[in-house]
């Protein structure tokens, strides 16, 4: 029998039961937190052991060598580059309210001069001096002089009203920059008095160069063209009209 008085300085088990002393190199039970992540590695080890749903093995190639595979997910619509149009007319579309309300801001003061006191007499101005600077090429005679005359201003006048557009100023936060000079002048009305005489103008100078050339047949052509080439950029029908030529 077991000694189980207080003095005794050991307990002996009883007799049968055999007693294990616990270990040191015993590992603690795990968490379950840690258990869930090993549990997710072993998930995700089986998965690209398997095959991943996105890469297939070459057939082809190395067996290790792994290829994607195209996407079965194609986007509704593709953005595919305008072309541009052939046509050589093309009208500008009419302006946007957020346009015409820039616009309305400031006074368009590229334009606003052709009301000005003067601004009428300085074409004539013009006319004379080109005239005039023509007189002193001796080379010249009377007929070429008016001529020359005459292309010169139509040319200067081409460039500067239907040539050239936008404004050299800033304002209007751009809202001209479609347009030419003599699409700006009066808001774009039609046959205002300015534009009246500004019309009447090369069609007056046609007639002197004419009438001074003689009536000579290759400079009546000559003058022709080039007032045909200011008049018509300044009728209603090629009013925000463009010409492509390339």
């Amino acid at each position: 029998m077991a000694d189980l008085s207080p003095n005794s300085s050991t307990l002996a088990p009883p007799s049968g039961i055999t007693v294990t002393p616990p270990s040191n190199n015993a590992s603690p039970p795990a968490s379950p937190k840690l258990q869930d992540q090993q549990s997710f590695h072993r998930r995700g080890s089986s998965v690209a052991s398997t095959g991943s749903p996105s890469r297939n093995r070459s057939n082809s190639g190395s067996a290790n060598v792994l290829t994607p595979t195209p996407s079965h997910h194609q986007p509704a619509h593709t953005i595919t580059r305008q072309r541009r149009s052939s046509s050589l007319i093309q009208h500008l579309e009419p302006d946007t309210l957020d346009t015409k309300i820039d616009q309305a801001l400031n006074p368009n003061v590229n334009a606003n001069w052709v009301h000005q006191k003067g601004a009428w007499v300085i074409h004539v101005v013009i006319i004379i001096l080109v005239k005039m600077i023509f007189n002193f090429i001796s080379v010249l005679d009377n007929d070429w002089r008016w001529t020359l005359t005459n292309l010169t201003y139509n040319i200067g006048s081409y460039i500067m009203f239907h040539q050239v557009k936008g404004t050299p100023f800033e304002f209007n936060s751009g809202a001209y920059d479609n347009l030419t000079m003599w699409e700006q002048i009066d808001n774009g009305d039609q046959y205002t008095p300015s534009k009246k005489f500004l019309m009447l103008v090369p069609i007056g100078l046609f007639l002197i160069s004419t009438h001074y050339s003689s009536y000579n047949l290759n400079l009546f052509i000559v003058n022709g063209l080039s007032c045909l080439c200011v008049v018509v950029p300044k009728l209603a029908i090629s009013h925000r009209l463009r010409v492509t030529l390339y």
